[in-house]
């Protein structure tokens, strides 16, 4: 999954961005409210990160323009200030979530998680998605094949949850590049064929297919 960071602090950013990098998503950082709508509204992303208090434009505006504009991407605001106002008109703004400064990390990634369960599944929906006798928790980040449990690394789960997600379908590789690393990532495109392959090696050749000039699919029927 693909998320934005827009938050002027840097060192809290960066923090955030590595952690999170660490947990496999792809993590892009801005650090201003303009730049960071124009991120926002160019870009591909899963979940917006969004502080309040930054240069050029607040919070509250970046996330009521986003909303004005037609975008649906999930937000979770962030800021220093506290109280139920401040709340409440940045739900009224169209934010999903609130996170108020200082908070656990561990809080927030329970909150991404959550966010992007509600987005990408419906309301109630489980994270558990199982295709034949491959069963994949998003919320876990855990892989089955049978009773056996597979070890991926972060990004090999990443590349995995994306043909999951749309399983069936054709996802090509841009569009895996998009999601699993980040928009300025300029190495060789053919890094996506080395985790497919490391992928068929784990779980079995069959289950992804390639489909030839277009890309990816998971092959719900082997």
């Amino acid at each position: 999954m693909r998320l934005l960071i827009v938050e002027d602090e840097k060192r809290l950013a960066l923090s955030l961005a590595k952690g999170l990098t660490a947990e496999g998503y792809a993590v892009d950082v801005v650090h201003d409210g303009r730049e960071g709508l124009h991120q926002a509204s160019e870009g591909t992303y899963d979940l917006v990160i969004l502080d309040i208090m930054l240069p050029g434009l607040n919070g509250y505006r970046v996330c009521a323009a986003l909303r004005a504009a037609g975008h649906e991407v999930p937000i979770l605001m962030l800021t220093a200030k506290d109280g139920e106002y401040d709340e409440a008109e940045g739900l009224d703004t169209g934010a999903d979530d609130y996170l108020t400064k200082p908070f656990s990390y561990v809080v927030l990634v329970a909150r991404i998680k959550a966010l992007l369960r509600r987005r990408g599944q419906g309301p109630g929906a489980s994270p558990v998605h199982i295709h034949g006798d491959l069963k994949v928790d998003t919320a876990a980040r855990r892989v089955f094949l049978g009773e056996d449990e597979i070890t991926l690394t972060a990004k090999e789960f990443s590349v995995l949850e994306q043909l999951v997600l749309r399983a069936g379908e054709v996802v090509s590789k841009s569009q895996m590049l998009e999601h699993v690393w980040d928009f300025a990532y300029e190495g060789d495109p053919n890094i996506v064929e080395v985790y497919i392959s490391t992928l068929r090696r784990k779980l079995r050749p069959a289950l992804i297919r390639t489909v030839r000039g277009a890309g990816y699919r998971l092959d719900t029927d082997r």
